[in-house]
């Protein structure tokens, strides 16, 4: 990829605004990312595997689910534009994961070597600072995730879902919703319709 082909994708303005690594920089860390053309539905990565890259979400949907012993979906985490996905716990203790990634969408992701984060780390203290912070804030969102599948109403779950995902609800179709929140696609059309009625 080009340095003015480089400059214009949200990968780069993602990582130089939140921490100041400059398109030179980029430059030097060329060997550690690689952007890929995903398609609809293709994995990424399945259970069993080790997960080898932290993954960006340049354009298009990616999700981390698990299946279980009659096939069905239990899905962990959806990653929109300007998300990273992985499994943290898979990548850094060098363990096969318990999850799949899929393409929800024609999708462009980078994929990132773990070496890019201590390289650059090494070029720019602020991008220490911010991996820090991502792994803090990682923390949050799964004990989050946990407390609302142990403690939060349906309606709850939902409401939360929306706050965070709110461009999901036209390209998710009602099924993943549901099993995002553990609950059935008829609790889900239920809590919906209670929503609206409030609304009123």
């Amino acid at each position: 990829m080009t340095t003015e082909l480089l400059l214009q994708t949200n990968f780069y303005q993602y990582y130089s605004g939140k921490t100041g690594l400059t398109i030179a920089d980029f430059e030097k860390l060329a060997s550690y990312f690689d952007f890929r053309e995903i398609d609809h539905n293709q994995l990424i990565m399945r259970a069993g595997e080790v997960c080898k890259h932290i993954l960006f979400v340049e354009k298009g949907l990616l999700q981390l689910f698990s299946l279980d012993e009659k096939g069905g979906e239990h899905i962990m985490q959806f990653a929109p534009e300007n998300w990273l996905l992985m499994d943290r716990s898979s990548m850094y203790f060098n363990e096969p994961s318990t999850y799949y990634i899929k393409a929800l969408e024609p999708s462009t992701v980078v994929f990132i070597q773990p070496a890019f984060l201590e390289e650059a780390g090494k070029i720019n203290y602020d991008f220490t600072c911010f991996t820090e912070t991502a792994l803090q804030r990682n923390i949050h969102f799964l004990q989050r995730r946990i407390n609302s599948l142990l403690a939060m109403s349906a309606k709850e779950r939902y409401l939360e879902f929306v706050a965070m995902y709110p461009q999901l609800l036209l390209r998710v179709p009602q099924w993943m919703i549901a099993s995002y929140l553990g609950i059935t696609p008829e609790s889900l059309s239920r809590v919906r319709r209670e929503i609206a009625k409030d609304s009123f």
